[in-house]
C-alpha cells in the first residue's frame, strides 16, 4: 500500500486538467496501483443569482476525491461533501488572478466562503491523504 508521504507528493505534484465538456471543472488522476486510481477535482457551484457586470460576484468551487476501479470505473468510495471550498472573486473584466483588490479595494472573501484560503491543493492534501488511506485500509 502506499505511505501517506507518497500520496500527499502525488497529490500535490500531479496536474490539474481541465475537464472535457464541463464549464470550470478541473480534476487529477492519481494512479494507485493497477485497479485503483484516485481522481481529485474541483467543480464551480451553481450560481442562481443574476450577475450585474460592474459589480462584484464570487465564484464558489468545492473541492471532491474519489477512488474507482480503474478498469470498470465503478465509484468505490467517494467524498463530494464540499467540505473544502473556496473563492474567486470578478468584477467586470477583472478577476483575483489580475489583482482585483488592487483595483477595488480589499474583498472580505472570507464572508462568502468558509475556506476561502483552499484553493491550492496544498492547503488540504494532508487531509484528503488520510480519508484514502482510511478508505483503502478498510477495503
Amino acid at each position: 500500500m502506499i505511505g501517506k508521504e507518497e500520496l500527499v507528493d502525488k497529490i500535490e505534484n500531479t496536474k490539474l486538467e481541465k475537464k472535457k465538456d464541463t464549464g470550470d471543472s478541473y480534476e487529477k488522476n492519481i494512479y494507485l496501483d493497477d485497479d485503483l486510481i484516485l481522481i481529485i477535482g474541483y467543480n464551480l457551484e451553481e450560481n442562481f443569482e443574476d450577475i450585474d457586470k460592474g459589480e462584484e460576484s464570487v465564484k464558489n468551487y468545492y473541492w471532491y476525491w474519489e477512488i474507482r476501479n480503474s478498469q470498470s470505473w465503478e465509484v468505490i468510495f467517494e467524498n463530494h461533501d464540499k467540505d473544502y471550498s473556496f473563492c474567486e472573486s470578478n468584477v467586470g473584466e477583472w478577476s483575483d488572478n489580475d489583482r482585483v483588490e488592487d483595483i477595488v479595494g480589499d474583498i472580505a472573501e472570507e464572508d462568502v466562503c468558509k475556506w476561502s484560503e483552499q484553493d491550492w491543493i496544498d492547503d488540504i492534501s494532508d487531509n484528503i491523504a488520510d480519508e484514502v488511506l482510511t478508505w483503502l485500509k478498510n477495503e
